[in-house]
């Protein structure tokens, strides 16, 4: 790993470009940065608001917006059985007749009896999944129906523009892994764990990892048509963690779907082996960057291989080659030829704050990837918790606003990040009782840009289907 130096030559040196030239989203960043940077964003306009379901408050939002919660912990599937709990990732897809089918993670970790039909299930003993509704506008649900069952910890993924979601596994579980931080025991677990997994927006999944895209602690997954290339994050709590692509043996787009027996890269910076860009950066940072192969994606271990070691197996490879260190990557979005990804703990520690637990002492980056000039640009960092507060889940309209949950220790705020630069709150959350750690999870808007479907992930999750002028803040 690199030595903190090697922050000098980041920052001038052979891999640094400075701040070229913006395009997209963030074109109005620059003059507005000092301000949009140290400013909170005013929370004055939120008010609660009564949930149209039921009368429950579950949210604050801005005058003339309004939600309906939909599909919580426990409700009837459509196809029998329960909805499973720690709602997560979710992506939105045109339905019939005006209607919205929505693709969602479930993150539940241990073994344990698949939800579901068992005999549908990658690993009987996986509790996670996904699960599949069709909606209207005002969170009315039409059929609800498990789509993926008997994985694991499927926190984020991403949506692919042939008419799927790619579901992300975010754990190295396995009967031939130790046990987690859970103490779970793996050793009823009947499948490795760790992978990609392709649902289609119509049925269900065919339960077939992407073996060569990586056995790691997988996030989020977009798709760029320029490379053909899926862009992954890791989130590896308590290490390092890297940015990858995935380079399949076809492009995605020509076939209908991602093909295993592709190439696995992660992200170096040019001229810098071991980038150090979990650290604070300096306003604007850009790098130009290079990608090293990993040569085995997809390890088995040998007997008395710890959890943690096998967690930091595939990101180790790329690092002996020089790959650079991130925080903790959890969310991820596409627009317009950029990657927008997010590091949670990324950045400088506060002044006045402690370093949050896990690795990396900030309080959130985010980083813009150019896939056609491969570069690297940090967007925004964040210089304290008042102002943004370990952004998580990420998704971008189609004016390029940039939607970000927060997973900070105190009140969690689903906010948006616009063109100018500028923090506006969208939400803040009224967690359920007796989980003050629920937090906003899987942003996504409707076709039609008039409704931000989300969700609260707890062992009482629900959806939320939020709408009203979303022009007003920026979208």
């Amino acid at each position: 790993m690199a030595d903190l130096n090697r922050r000098a030559v980041l920052r001038g040196g052979a891999g640094a470009i400075g701040a070229f030239a913006l395009s997209g989203p963030f074109q109005g960043l620059l003059a507005t940065e000092a301000a949009a940077h140290t400013r909170p964003p005013d929370r004055a306009h939120l008010r609660p608001v009564p949930d149209l379901a039921d009368g429950e408050v579950r949210l604050w939002l801005p005058e003339e917006f309004s939600y309906r919660s939909f599909n919580p912990t426990g409700s009837p599937l459509s196809t029998g059985g329960v909805t499973p709990p720690k709602h997560d990732g979710m992506a939105s897809f045109p339905g019939p007749d005006g209607t919205t089918v929505l693709v969602r993670n479930h993150e539940i970790n241990g073994p344990g009896p698949a939800f579901g039909r068992p005999e549908e299930a990658y690993d009987r003993a996986g509790q996670g999944g996904c699960v599949t509704l069709v909606v209207s506008n005002r969170g009315e649900v039409q059929v609800s129906a498990e789509s993926l069952t008997g994985t694991q910890m499927n926190c984020s993924g991403g949506p692919m523009p042939w008419g799927s979601w790619i579901s992300c596994e975010e754990t190295v579980n396995g009967p031939d892994v130790g046990n987690d931080f859970t103490g779970a025991d793996n050793s009823l677990l009947t499948q490795k764990h760790g992978y990609l997994f392709e649902v289609p927006t119509r049925g269900a999944s065919d339960r077939t990892p992407i073996r060569a895209a990586g056995r790691f602690l997988h996030e989020s997954a977009v798709y760029d048509p320029h490379t053909a290339a899926l862009y992954l994050t890791e989130d590896n709590f308590g290490f390092p963690s890297g940015f990858y692509r995935y380079l399949p043996p076809r492009d995605p787009m020509k076939v209908g779907k991602v093909l295993d027996g592709g190439r696995l890269q992660m992200l170096a910076v040019e001229g810098v082996d071991g980038a150090e860009l979990h650290l604070g950066q300096e306003p604007r940072a850009g790098y130009r960057v290079r990608w090293v192969d990993i040569d085995d994606p997809d390890p088995t271990f040998a007997p008395g291989t710890t959890n943690e070691q096998a967690g930091t197996a595939v990101g180790d490879q790329g690092r002996a080659k020089g790959a650079a260190v991130f925080s903790r990557l959890e969310g991820a979005s596409y627009h317009d030829g950029v990657v927008y990804f997010v590091s949670t703990q990324g950045g400088a520690t506060a002044a006045g704050e402690e370093g949050p637990d896990g690795f990396g002492d900030g309080r959130g980056q985010v980083w813009a990837y150019h896939t056609r000039s491969e570069r690297l640009q940090l967007m925004f960092e964040s210089p304290s918790s008042s102002v943004l507060d370990m952004p998580d889940n990420v998704t971008a309209s189609k004016r390029g606003t940039l939607v970000l949950c927060e997973d900070g220790d105190g009140e969690n705020f689903l906010r948006g990040l616009r063109r100018s630069g500028t923090l506006v709150d969208l939400a803040r959350l009224v967690p359920p009782d007796g989980d003050p750690g629920a937090e906003f999870a899987g942003p996504c808007f409707s076709a039609d840009m008039q409704t931000l479907f989300v969700n609260v992930q707890s062992d009482e999750g629900r959806s939320f289907a939020i709408w009203g002028p979303w022009h007003k803040a920026g979208f």
